[in-house]
C-alpha cells in the first residue's frame, strides 16, 4: 500500500490581473523523497511555491499536511507546521552577522539574554556538516552569493522542517558544494524528511531526485518517477515540443579586419587580490568566454572591466587608447554594457514596471536633464518584449512579479536599448529554464554576427564550448591559460582550470 503524501496539493489555481499562473494543479510530496519540480520560466515553479508556503493566497484547491487541510497565511505561518523554503535569491539579513541569520527568532538564551557563544558554537557545528569554516559573527555580505546560499540552507535543515523547499539551491554552487548538499538531502531523507527541489539543472535531477513533476504555462503535464523518464521525454513534457537544440558546430575564428584594433585589450591588468594577470582580447563580432571554478575571478574580472573596480597594474584599452574608467556611468559612455550575475541585487528595480526597467539604462547614459519619452519608453520595452519572447501580460507589469528568466530577458533588454559596442555577461544562463536557456545562446550568437563585441562569463563548460570564439581560463583569481580554435573543449578546458597541460 502507497503511503499517503505527506504534503499534497490538489487544484490549485491562481490568478494575477491577465494571467492564469496555476491551472487546477496536483502535487503529492511524500516523506523521505526528493521531489524535482521542473518547468520553463513562467511555467509557475514560483507561484506554486508561495501558494504552498502563504506568501500568495491560491484561489482554489486544496493543501493538504499530514492529511489535514492547512490554510497558512505568510510563510512564517507554514514554516511553524514545518514547511520551510530557500529561495534561489537568499531571502536573510545582509546587515547581520553569519550566526544571527542562523537563529533568527531563536536565539539561544541564558539568564533572559542571546547566548552569543552557544550561538557561535552550535553556528560554526552546523555549517561544518556543509564543510564551511567561516567567521560565523561575520555580517552576511561579507561573503558570497554561494556562501550565503550554503548558510540558508543550512538554517533551513537546523529548522527541523519536515518539508524543505529548495528553489534553485545549486545555481552559484560549485561541484564540490553540490555533492556536499547532495549529501545532506541524503541524510534527509533517510530521516523522512519531504524535500521539494527546483532546479534547471537536469543533471542534478537525474542524480538526486526520486519523482519529478512538470509544469507548463500554468498546468502540471504529469509527475513521473524519475527512474523511468528519459531525459529527451523530460525536456519535450517542458517544452511541449520535441527539443530544438541549439547548433554544436563550433563559431569560426575571428581575425581583425582592415587593421582594426580589438573592442577591449587587457594587458596585465590585476585589482588587487581581486583577479590578477589578465592579458587578453574580445573583437567585435567576437564572443570570449570566461571560464573558472566558483571564486576564480570571473566576476571581478567583469567588475574590473565596467569600472565597479578600479586596476592598480597593467592597463585596459578600449578601441586601441587606454581608459582610465572612475566608474561605470564612464564605462558605459565609452559604450560598455554588463549583465551582472546577481540580477535580484544588481539588476532589476522590482517594483518598477518592465516598460521603466528597460528604458533604465538609456536614460542614465542620455543624462537625466534628457528624460526619455513614455511613448518612447513603451517603443523601447515593445521592442525587447518581442525580441527576447519576454512573457507578460503588459509592459506595465512590475519586473518583481515576472518569473526569473523572464526577468534576465529585461535586463538583457534594458543594455541592448543602449547598443553597446561591448556586452558582458555575468553568469546569463544562471537559474534560467532550458527553453530560455538556448534562447539566450542563440542570442549571443545573432548579437555576435551583428559585429557586437560579447564577453560572457559562465561556470557552464557546455554553452562556453558551444559559442566562444575563444575561451579564457582563470584559477584562483588569474589567468592561467587561453583557448582557442580545435583547443576549446570542456576537457581542455578543465585541464587548464586543473593545472594540467593540455
Amino acid at each position: 500500500m502507497i503511503p499517503s503524501p505527506l504534503l499534497q496539493a490538489r487544484g490549485l489555481c491562481k490568478r494575477f490581473p491577465g494571467v492564469v499562473a496555476l491551472d487546477n494543479v496536483d502535487l503529492p510530496l511524500h516523506a523521505g523523497e526528493v521531489h524535482a519540480l521542473l518547468g520553463e520560466n513562467g511555467a509557475g515553479k514560483s507561484t506554486l511555491i508561495k501558494v504552498l508556503t502563504g506568501a500568495y493566497q491560491r484561489d482554489g484547491g486544496i493543501v493538504e499536511f499530514q492529511g489535514n487541510p492547512i490554510e497558512p497565511k505568510t510563510p512564517a505561518d507554514a514554516q511553524r507546521l514545518g514547511i520551510s523554503t530557500v529561495y534561489q535569491e537568499v531571502n536573510l539579513l545582509p546587515n547581520l552577522s553569519v550566526a544571527q541569520n542562523i537563529f533568527l527568532g531563536r536565539e539561544p538564551k541564558r539568564y533572559g539574554f542571546v547566548d552569543n557563544r552557544q550561538m557561535r558554537r552550535k553556528s560554526a557545528a552546523l555549517l561544518s556538516r556543509f564543510d564551511l569554516d567561516i567567521d560565523v559573527f561575520r555580517t552576511l555580505d561579507s561573503y558570497s552569493i554561494a556562501v550565503r546560499q550554503l548558510i540558508a540552507i543550512a538554517r533551513a535543515v537546523d529548522m527541523s522542517a519536515r518539508v524543505l523547499i529548495l528553489d534553485e539551491p545549486t545555481a552559484s554552487l560549485d561541484d564540490r558544494e553540490v555533492e556536499k548538499l547532495f549529501t545532506i538531502l541524503r541524510q534527509l531523507k533517510s530521516n523522512g524528511t519531504a524535500v521539494l527541489f527546483i532546479t534547471h539543472f537536469i543533471d542534478q535531477v537525474y542524480a538526486i531526485s526520486d519523482r519529478i513533476t512538470v509544469l507548463r504555462n500554468g498546468a502540471r503535464v504529469g509527475t513521473f518517477e524519475a527512474s523511468g523518464l528519459p531525459r529527451h521525454k523530460l525536456i519535450e513534457h517542458m517544452l511541449g515540443k520535441e527539443l530544438q537544440v541549439l547548433e554544436t558546430q563550433k563559431p569560426e575564428k575571428r581575425t581583425q579586419v582592415g587593421g582594426q584594433p580589438p573592442v577591449l585589450e587587457l594587458r596585465h591588468a590585476s585589482a588587487g587580490k581581486a583577479v590578477r594577470n589578465l592579458s587578453f582580447t574580445v573583437a567585435s563580432g567576437e564572443a570570449v568566454g570566461l571560464s573558472g571554478l566558483l571564486g576564480s575571478g570571473r566576476t571581478e574580472t567583469c567588475k574590473l572591466i565596467f569600472a565597479l573596480d578600479r586596476p592598480d597594474s597593467g592597463e585596459i584599452r578600449f578601441g586601441g587608447e587606454i581608459v582610465q574608467l572612475k566608474n561605470p556611468r564612464a564605462a558605459m559612455d565609452h559604450g560598455m554594457a554588463l549583465c551582472p550575475e546577481d540580477r535580484r541585487e544588481e539588476g532589476i528595480i522590482g517594483p518598477l514596471s518592465i516598460r521603466e526597467n528597460i528604458a533604465l539604462a538609456l536614460q542614465v547614459r542620455r543624462g537625466w536633464w534628457k528624460p526619455i519619452g513614455k511613448k518612447q519608453q513603451a517603443a523601447l520595452a515593445r521592442r525587447g518584449v518581442e525580441e527576447l519572447k519576454i512573457i507578460a501580460p503588459d509592459i506595465e507589469k512590475p519586473v518583481e512579479q515576472l518569473s526569473g528568466g523572464n526577468q534576465q530577458k529585461v535586463i538583457l533588454a534594458r543594455w541592448l536599448a543602449t547598443e553597446p559596442r561591448l556586452l558582458i555577461l555575468d553568469e546569463p544562463t544562471r537559474g534560467i529554464d532550458i527553453g530560455a536557456h538556448v534562447e539566450i545562446l542563440k542570442l549571443i550568437r545573432t548579437l555576435g554576427a551583428r559585429g557586437m563585441a560579447l564577453l560572457v562569463a559562465s561556470s557552464e563548460l557546455e554553452e562556453l564550448v558551444a559559442f566562444s570564439h575563444k575561451v579564457v581560463v582563470l584559477r584562483d583569481r588569474a589567468q592561467v591559460a587561453e583557448l582557442e580554435g580545435d583547443a576549446i573543449s570542456e576537457e581542455n578546458i578543465m585541464r587548464a582550470i586543473a593545472g594540467a597541460s593540455s
